[in-house]
């Protein structure tokens, strides 16, 4: 594997836990981290046989604090700052195979909100703050965020959180459903590893093809519906769901290969 600059890779019983370390930065995105994120997500990840991910920040202060302004500013007058290549990153880790899960241990800001939201399940510390203040820097969210968000919490609770740049706490987004989990601090890891340990339970294949369904259901080029039935017609030639059956009539726990 790539030695990262930016990201810290542990991997024990099938589940990697990435933690981004730019803490003099509070972990914000800089091009560096954004590059080996997508590294890990489109190269690494196809020859690793994972549980699951976690995505969490190094220390107690902040998950991410947000995108690395320095970078922006450096644009020239008359000049734009694309965010494409954030959504590629954040979309990489949307699709991802294998269930990712955001450990957020205090400020999840900006692009850090963002990137929680692209994980597919999110554990929020009590400590965790989380907002879009992009509004105060005469931007939106860029990378996703006005989209996710919406999905997430309902138009009306996402408008007022760009809009008005507040900040909510762990509790408050496990409220409205920005978050699956609130957990005191320091917790939040071990609560991702526990949810990661059931459905590491699961048949692998049957899993992936769940994100991949509700991934179609948002996607504008794609048929939920239409992609549900040739998920659902896929698993039943394999593997995996004749044990799956069988374990069920035999009344004993299935063994899954992923095949």
């Amino acid at each position: 594997m790539k030695n990262f600059e930016t990201i810290k890779v542990a991997i024990e019983e099938g589940i990697a836990t990435l933690t981004l370390s730019r803490p003099k930065a509070l972990n914000a995105l800089n091009a560096t981290l954004m590059g080996e994120l997508y590294h890990f997500f489109t190269e690494e990840l196809s020859s690793l046989k994972l549980k699951g991910i976690i995505i969490t920040g190094d220390g107690e202060k902040s998950f991410v604090a947000g995108a690395d302004i320095s970078e922006f500013v450096e644009v020239k007058p008359g000049e734009s700052f694309s965010p494409e290549s954030g959504h590629k990153v954040f979309n990489a880790i949307e699709s991802c195979p294998v269930p990712v899960i955001a450990a957020v241990n205090g400020f999840a800001l900006g692009g850090g909100c963002e990137l929680a939201m692209a994980c597919h399940i999110r554990v929020a510390s009590e400590n965790a703050l989380f907002g879009t203040p992009e509004v105060k820097l005469g931007i939106i969210p860029g990378y996703g965020g006005t989209q996710r968000l919406c999905q997430l919490v309902g138009r009306g609770r996402a408008l007022e959180l760009m809009m008005t740049a507040d900040m909510i706490d762990g509790k408050e987004a496990y409220r409205i459903g920005l978050a699956n989990h609130v957990v005191p601090a320091g917790q939040e890891i071990a609560k991702a590893q526990e949810i990661l340990g059931k459905i590491g339970q699961k048949a692998p294949l049957a899993i992936s093809k769940v994100i991949d369904s509700v991934g179609a259901y948002y996607a504008h080029d794609r048929d939920g519906f239409k992609s549900e039935i040739e998920n659902f017609e896929y698993l039943t030639t394999t593997q995996d769901f004749r044990e799956g059956a069988a374990a069920f009539l035999e009344k004993r726990k299935a063994s899954f290969k992923g095949e």
